[in-house]
């Protein structure tokens, strides 16, 4: 199951974002306070009071034997096995740190716009708005500082970092939902390579120089097709002393079908030329076999080398 932290300055639209992201993916939202209730609800009066008012209470044994922070951790990560869900705040980066199935993200805002949000969502002045920003972060680092040892303003804890100066809710939704399913859909192929024990190339991807080469990987890999990217050089023109004047690099290579394919573009320029020098590699170097492939040929192509959809 999906599990989304998100961990928020004052005023950063942190909680919005997180309210709007629930709702839009039908996930649970998880807030400080539904841990405290939903998820410590044995604790006493006395002990939840103690937990909202002290970082510190959070390291002291409850009647289970276990500190608060590892009953709380432990019932969260359980709870998650079975349900997606949105956690805000409480260092959650923290408690699902390393966690294949988490998306860990970060919201943020420069001073002066957050000190502008809260000047107008508390009625204040600029200088009183300051400050209670200042106050709550004090807290708020001094929370997960206690709890988790770690600093919020460490980078390393999270996948993506959002700027709501410069990006709205609404888009800060959409880019963490788009890394979601991309996480998903790298899953599914490194899945089908291990059932099918077919080599997988996600990694290969980052290597790739344009969009269309990056569809046309995706699409072999999903049909479980190894494939090594421009793996051969072929020179193809050389000047009087010998030195090698052109050359041709054909974009992958298909070993079980020992076949080379070069994507192109639709302009017709490009196309002639690169006809030229395929025409001249054959000559060369009989025996290659290498073809030039439109990206609209995509699927046809594959349908020619998979007849039966295998």
């Amino acid at each position: 199951m999906a599990v989304i932290t998100i961990s928020r300055q004052r005023c950063s639209f942190g909680n919005e974002i997180a309210a709007a992201l629930a709702q839009k993916k039908g996930f649970t939202l998880i807030t400080h306070d539904t841990m405290l209730t939903q998820f410590l609800d044995d604790a006493t009066l006395h002990e939840r009071h103690m937990l909202t008012e002290s970082a510190k209470f959070y390291l002291t044994t409850g009647k289970s034997g276990e500190t608060f922070a590892d009953l709380l951790g432990s019932r969260l990560r359980e709870y998650a096995k079975t349900n997606d869900c949105v956690m805000v705040g409480f260092g959650s980066q923290a408690l699902f740190s390393g966690d294949k199935d988490a998306l860990h993200v970060r919201v943020y805002a420069p001073d002066a716009v957050r000190i502008a949000r809260a000047k107008r969502q508390y009625r204040v002045t600029e200088q009183q708005a300051a400050q209670i920003l200042l106050k709550a972060e004090k807290k708020q680092r001094k929370f997960v500082s206690t709890v988790f040892g770690i600093s919020l303003a460490d980078a390393s804890h999270y996948d993506i970092m959002l700027n709501t100066a410069s990006l709205a809710i609404d888009e800060c939704v959409a880019a963490i939902i788009a890394m979601l399913e991309q996480r998903a859909l790298h899953e599914r192929i490194e899945q089908q390579a291990r059932d099918t024990n077919t080599q997988c190339h996600i990694s290969d991807i980052a290597l790739l120089k344009n969009q269309s080469e990056i569809e046309f990987a995706k699409l072999l890999d999903m049909y479980h097709i190894d494939w090594v990217y421009e793996p051969k050089t072929f020179p193809v023109e050389w000047d009087a002393a010998g030195n090698v004047t052109s050359a041709f690099s054909p974009d992958f290579y298909l070993p079980k079908f020992e076949t080379y394919i070069e994507l192109t573009t639709m302009n017709q320029k490009y196309v002639t030329a690169k006809n030229k020098k395929i025409k001249k590699l054959r000559e060369l170097y009989p025996g290659t076999n290498i073809k030039i492939v439109y990206k609209k040929d995509f699927h046809s192509m594959l349908e020619r080398f998979l007849p039966n959809g295998d």
